[in-house]
């Protein structure tokens, strides 16, 4: 069935921790029953553009094509039509957002009817397709039925809002036109309590962990990706950004930044804010790190060593009482600068000499600014983007927990939807690229002037060195027409990889994950 799929930004100037969403519409003279604005659709449309919805990603279909029809003449919203439903959905989702999916049903009267219809798997129970999303939803509305729709529609995105997860909403393709006695005003504005620390829990969590830190000899501190929907960036120094005085890398276990490694392993103490300890993220369960040396910070859970363990404590109130108490100590990073050795440069091309990948990714350090935005494709993009030092007020973005090959192309044309103030670089494979293509149009369409570096290997292996692609000067040139000449339009630079050329970060992290994967069942 057809889907639309938007994703919510919070209001700005909102109290601390809340949601509030105040009507951003023009006023207006209230309509009335019999209205032809008092409809399903209008509603919706405004209720999304309320709440922040700037962009809904949608593929067109009969199911939704009404439904669509109010949503293009919302004003504050923008419809980018999709080329598939996987791609829409790459666009518009991200870590722990209040996404609204909402997909075209069948016609009210068809319910209960035992009829076959198109857009199921053939038989006469339409709840498939709700059964599917149930897992994936934190709420489900099947709206085929007016006198309960404003009520659903209200409950769904609230609480999207509120959980800041996705939620799905089902309307029937005969409903978004018809007026309805609910939907005869303006939706009135959504405020959303809070959410808010237990004093007494934050205190003590603030106490147990000041003593836990403060006693050990070389503790570290390390960011995880869970800090932004915490809210807690500016409390753990601006989700720690690289130009940070104490800044010494990304941890990811055996493929660490030079010399983090071995820092943070090494550690007394170290408190994690906001990880995902995944296989992929612990390099097939191989971190050398002990629990009783860590406290654990979670948006709203904070655990110390082997316990004790804090409930309902918001992360930013956790780290924004934590750093008022702790004791400088910065024992670690001076043995980080005992150790460290500056990273070579790679050596300049020779004229006609075959483009290192090093080379390439010397360029693209270059190209950074803090307008700048970076997003690196599943594979070996994954490490030589790693290796990037980024500009304050650059974006990074890649997804590791699901791990999808060709999620880029859809990130890329949301990404840049949305954060217009920044010209956006993907690093790409050509196996991945050839999963989600079709979308690179819909960027043309849509005015977009990102740069896609397509590092092309023949194959869904991955590269490190470019053997038989362009030479030096030629991705020379190629830049600097994308960042001169063609800076407001989308450019498209391919590279040509050599298939069995692999980067020894991914075989290192590659061999590990296998060796998890393929472990014999435990003894009954």
């Amino acid at each position: 069935m057809e889907t639309g799929i938007g994703s919510v930004d919070g209001p700005k100037g909102a109290p601390s921790g809340a949601v509030a969403c105040p009507a951003t519409f023009p006023a207006s003279s209230p309509t009335f029953v019999g209205s032809p604005e008092a409809t399903l659709g209008r509603h919706l449309a405004r209720r999304l553009v309320q709440v922040g919805v700037g962009d809904v990603f949608a593929v067109p279909g009969d199911f939704n094509l009404t439904l669509l029809d109010y949503l293009v003449a919302e004003p504050g919203l923008r419809l980018v039509g999709c080329c598939n439903e996987l791609n829409a959905g790459y666009a518009a989702d991200g870590e722990n957002l209040p996404l609204i999916c909402i997909v075209g049903g069948p016609n009210s009267n068809d319910y209960g009817t035992n009829r076959v219809l198109h857009h199921t798997i053939g038989l006469p129970d339409f709840s498939q397709e709700l059964r599917c999303f149930t897992p994936v939803t934190c709420y489900q509305a099947v709206v085929n039925n007016l006198d309960d729709a404003h009520e659903q529609i209200d409950k769904a995105i609230s609480t999207a809002l509120k959980e800041s997860k996705p939620v799905y909403i089902s309307v029937s393709c005969n409903l978004p036109s018809v007026p309805h006695p609910t939907f005869s005003r303006d939706p009135a504005p959504y405020f959303l309590a809070p959410r808010m620390s237990n004093q007494m829990g934050l205190e003590a969590a603030v106490e147990a962990t000041v003593a836990f830190l403060d006693k050990a000899v070389k503790p570290v501190m390390v960011a995880g990706p869970k800090l932004r929907v915490a809210k807690a960036g500016t409390a753990f120094a601006g989700l720690v950004a690289e130009t940070l005085p104490r800044f010494i890398g990304t941890y990811w276990g055996a493929v660490s930044t030079a010399f983090c490694a071995e820092i943070v392993e090494s550690a007394d103490a170290y408190l994690f804010a906001g990880p995902i300890f995944n296989d992929y993220s612990s390099v097939g369960y191989s971190f050398l790190l002990k629990k009783e040396k860590a406290v654990i910070v979670q948006p709203d859970r904070v655990t110390v060593g082997n316990g004790p363990a804090f409930g309902c404590i918001m992360m930013k109130d956790f780290l924004t009482e934590l750093g008022k108490r702790l004791k400088k100590n910065t024992t670690a990073y001076e043995n980080y600068k005992r150790i460290w050795v500056p990273e070579g440069q790679p050596p300049e091309s020779e004229p006609g000499e075959p483009l290192r990948v090093n080379v390439l990714f010397k360029h693209v350090q270059k190209m950074l600014t803090g307008d700048s935005a970076v997003i690196a494709e599943t594979g070996d993009s994954w490490f030589n983007c790693q290796k990037l030092k980024l500009p304050d007020g650059c974006g990074y973005e890649f997804q590791m927990q699901y791990g999808s090959i060709g999620w880029s192309v859809g990130a890329l044309l949301g990404y840049a939807q949305g954060a217009t103030d920044k010209r956006v670089i993907a690093c790409i494979g050509d196996g991945s690229f050839q999963v989600t293509a079709q979308d690179v149009s819909t960027m043309l369409r849509c005015g977009q002037n990102s740069i896609i570096f397509l590092i092309n290997n023949g194959g869904y292996t991955i590269e490190v060195e470019i053997h038989d692609g362009p030479y030096n000067e030629e991705l020379t040139a190629a830049i600097e027409t994308a960042t001169g000449d063609k800076k407001d339009c989308l450019c498209f630079i391919e590279v040509v990889a050599h298939k069995d050329d692999t980067s020894k970060e991914l075989l290192e992290w590659g061999s590990r994950v296998s060796t998890a994967n393929s472990r014999p069942p435990n003894p009954q």
